[in-house]
């Protein structure tokens, strides 16, 4: 039982350290998306270890993307709309590309289900309000 504790941690650890590589690529290239990989990197380290967790919160990544992203509670429309043009891309990219039509079908109710819940369940907040916050902190 432990060692399968043991091997879920370094799981999580090494789908953390990956999450984290592409997010910092998402960063420095305009066509991918950083802020979901650093979401998914601070999931997947609070779930491997708690002084990994602590190391990447005290990270300016993680202040910058990560911290901002769960204090505002959401994100500016102009950031939605970003990151769904480039998800829907490669979404299409795949489905073009794939010759299985359960995967294609997966992948389009996918594409429609991201689409839901960034319209629903992510709150859209108004350009000015991340400016006061920016000046707030300076």
């Amino acid at each position: 039982m432990k060692e399968i504790k043991n091997i879920k941690r370094v799981l999580f650890m090494l789908l953390g350290f990956i999450s984290l590589a592409i997010g910092i690529a998402g960063t420095v290239l305009p066509i991918l998306p950083g802020g979901p990989f650093y979401l998914f990197a601070l999931f997947c380290f609070t779930k491997s270890s708690k002084s990994v967790e602590n190391w990447f919160k005290s990270t300016s990544i993680y202040e910058k993307y990560v911290l901002s992203f769960l204090q505002k509670k959401g994100m500016t429309r102009k950031e939605k709309i970003r990151i769904n043009i480039i998800a829907d891309f490669f979404i299409l990219i795949s489905v073009i590309y794939i010759d299985i039509l359960i995967l294609k079908i997966t992948l389009i109710v996918l594409a429609l289900y991201k689409h839901y819940y960034f319209i629903y369940k992510i709150k859209t907040i108004s350009t000015a309000d991340t400016k006061q916050d920016k000046a707030r902190t300076l």
